[in-house]
């Protein structure tokens, strides 16, 4: 006799439980049932997106992360690990950049029901409206407030760039250019445009970004420069928390550090990055055994404790100046916004100890 496709898994379930009697047989029915009936979800089939003209250049994990807003992060990279996203038909690595025109196929998700996150409070829109320090029609330049994370997840509701979003309701592309820890002001570059997002993506690629760093360090140098060559390898704790440290199988990692100024028991330097390793700088000055004042993971316990007494209520870690030149730009655009007044304020300090 002649069963249609769609009933033959239902057939061979029927054949299997046959036998049974009573709550089994009821139960598998009634998951089957259950199952054939959920609602479908318009990521339950594969879908195949070609990438459009402004969009070329972003790696596809970012370019992923942007089109499957809700799917957790691990995720995105975990079908990207198992080929199970496609380009043009072929497999990709997650660092693969897009091109205009590539067909991208993405395998079946079931996403989280849609939860609208709480939105950023008045005091944080109004914290990010006066931060920025520089602005035209393709870029933002923030000061980066410590304590305020570049964006949402693993446990935060929003950062830096979901706040943007609400500030200027009206600016569908703003995005992150760079990132910055969630302990480190300064320094952010926001683009407003898909055509400045991929210009300074190729200048941070080509090292044509100057990025500075202000850093007080726990302990005393007796050099004027240091130049820190530490591959650094990424790990994930069970918690969530990622720990880096200078491992000879990490990626390579380049920090020049100066001497700004010295103090008794401290040294402000400038650090400047070479590579842009997650905790890089943090972990390059406690490789130099001379880790940042306030750094509660790769920091001194008894150095940060005596610090704190004196007044320093955070990570003493400010990205200082950046300095670039865009394709069409006859001269170099320059940032350089202030340490917020408690940084400048133990700084003061310290400086009354040397009189």
């Amino acid at each position: 006799f002649f069963i249609p496709a769609w009933g033959k898994d239902y057939f061979l379930l029927r054949i299997i439980i046959c036998g049974s009697r009573g709550w089994r047989q009821r139960h598998w029915l009634n998951w089957y049932h259950g199952r054939m009936s959920e609602p479908q979800h318009p990521h339950q089939k594969a879908s195949l997106v070609t990438v459009e003209p402004g969009y070329e250049g972003q790696r596809i994990d970012n370019f992923l992360i942007t089109c499957l807003k809700g799917v957790p992060r691990t995720h995105v990279y975990r079908i990207l690990r198992k080929g199970e996203v496609r380009v043009n038909k072929g497999r990709i690595k997650a660092n693969y950049r897009i091109k205009a025109g590539d067909v991208v196929r993405i395998p079946p998700l079931r996403l989280p029901p849609k939860v609208q996150p709480p939105a950023p409070g008045q005091r944080v829109l109004d914290l990010l409206a006066s931060a920025v320090v520089y602005e035209d029609k393709r870029l933002l330049v923030l000061n980066k407030p410590s304590g305020l994370a570049v964006h949402g997840g693993s446990g935060l509701d929003y950062g830096v760039i979901e706040a943007l979003r609400v500030l200027r309701p009206r600016e569908r592309e703003l995005e992150l250019v760079h990132r910055l820890d969630r302990d480190t002001s300064g320094c952010l570059l926001v683009a407003r445009r898909r055509s400045a997002l991929r210009a300074l993506h190729e200048l941070i690629r080509e090292n044509r970004v100057d990025k500075r760093y202000l850093a007080l360090l726990a302990g005393s140098w007796t050099r004027d420069k240091a130049r820190v060559e530490a591959p650094l390898l990424k790990n994930t704790l069970k918690s969530g928390e990622r720990v880096v440290r200078v491992d000879p199988r990490g990626k390579p990692a380049t920090t020049l550090f100066s001497v700004r100024a010295r103090f008794p028991g401290a040294t402000l330097v400038e650090a400047r990055l070479l590579s842009g390793r997650t905790h890089q700088i943090r972990v390059h000055a406690r490789h130099l055994g001379t880790p940042i004042l306030g750094d509660t993971k790769y920091g001194d316990d008894e150095a940060n404790r005596r610090a704190r007494d004196r007044g320093l209520r955070r990570l003493f870690l400010h990205a200082e100046s950046l300095r670039f030149r865009l394709p069409d730009e006859e001269r170099d655009l320059v940032a350089r916004p202030p340490l917020e007044p408690g940084l400048t304020d133990f700084l003061e300090s310290l400086k009354r100890d040397e009189r």
